[in-house]
């Protein structure tokens, strides 16, 4: 009987609905994005993003099947995220997929939404056949995480962020920069026309661990900031002053790129990873992956196309399918975990 899998994502600000199938094929994947609402405040407001989440929920999962053209009788299981995340906006997620898998009498999988990044591997062109072991190397707004992959499903955590995930950092220098909301892409964009050599910004290496941190980093970026505009801290507009831009843009990401690219790849050359898969949203920085591609030499690197590296729910759907095989079954007192580590 073929496996057909509604996943369903709401960990943060974006409402997403997918069905997969045999958890390799995306039939759907719907995903109802929240920018607009959070960009006048420069980042993520969670009432808010609750509250959108309730308003959208229902119609993006009925688009979901609607494109799949399946229905819920099409269904073997229902995957939602369960953690880590907004508390609030996991739950709209989660009593929404308790509803339907209780009206339907289908089996509910709470899926770890680090797990569903790694999973997008799954579903990505190309990456069928991959063997094990592999280095994950998550990095988004809210984890900067490097996993191996011993099997499916098996993870050993090698190490991760110990300050601020490398996607917080890129929004964070971003509104420092006076660049629009979300930060992480308009800063790849502004350091396209920037020198990276132009600022000496700091590195934590954090030797014999492979650890990050990337709060040093950031601070760097604000004093050479407040160097050229001391008034910045009256909370004047940084972009209203002549600020080289595009060299802090540039010099900032050459640091943040050096410290994945070379933790990475030496992470797996230790533990004789067969690849490298990098996702979560600054995945999407073609930048990075054009980096670490070139220093793995041999080993190949993969990461999804820019529609699966951001939350979506296709990723939710391929875990929970594996997870779905792997025999897991949740009962209705399945709970939100905002703060659910992966390993």
């Amino acid at each position: 009987m073929t496996v057909r899998i509604l996943g369903i994502e709401t960990s943060c600000d974006e409402t997403a609905a997918a069905v997969v199938e045999e958890g390799v094929e995306i039939l759907s994947n719907v995903i109802a994005s929240q920018s607009e609402i959070h960009a006048q405040y420069g980042g993520i407001f969670p009432e808010m993003a609750s509250r959108a989440h309730i308003e959208t929920i229902h119609k993006v999962i009925a688009s979901a099947l609607a494109q799949a053209h399946v229905s819920l009788d099409d269904i073997s299981a229902i995957s939602v995220t369960r953690g880590p995340g907004l508390a609030g906006s996991l739950l709209v997620g989660l009593n929404a997929a308790k509803g339907l898998a209780l009206a339907r009498r289908l089996p509910l999988i709470g899926i770890n939404h680090l797990e569903g990044h790694i999973c997008s591997l799954q579903i990505t062109e190309n990456t069928h056949e991959v063997e094990f072991p592999i280095l994950a190397l998550i990095v988004s707004g809210g984890h900067t995480e490097m996993i191996l992959v011993e099997e499916q499903l098996k993870y050993q955590r090698l190490g991760g962020t110990l300050d601020d995930a490398a996607g917080e950092a890129f929004d964070k220098v971003g509104r420092l920069l006076g660049l629009p909301y979300p930060g992480g892409p308009n800063v790849e964009e502004a350091a396209k026309g920037g020198n990276p050599d132009a600022f000496d910004f700091p590195r934590a290496w954090m030797d014999n661990s492979w650890d990050f941190s990337f709060s040093g980093l950031k601070t760097a970026v604000m004093r050479a900031v407040q160097q050229r505009f001391p008034e910045w801290d009256t909370g004047r507009d940084p972009s209203s002053v002549n600020l080289p831009i595009a060299d802090l843009a540039a010099s900032f990401q050459s640091a943040i790129i050096e410290v994945l690219k070379e933790k990475s790849v030496q992470a797996a050359e230790k533990h004789k990873a067969r690849a490298i898969f990098v996702s979560g949203g600054v995945s999407a920085n073609l930048a990075l992956c054009a980096a670490i591609t070139k220093r793995a030499g041999e080993i190949p690197v993969y990461h999804p196309p820019g529609h699966l590296c951001t939350d979506n729910a296709a990723m939710i759907a391929a875990a929970g399918y594996w997870r779905y095989q792997a025999g897991q079954r949740d009962g209705w007192d399945l709970d939100a975990r905002p703060t659910w580590p992966l390993i």
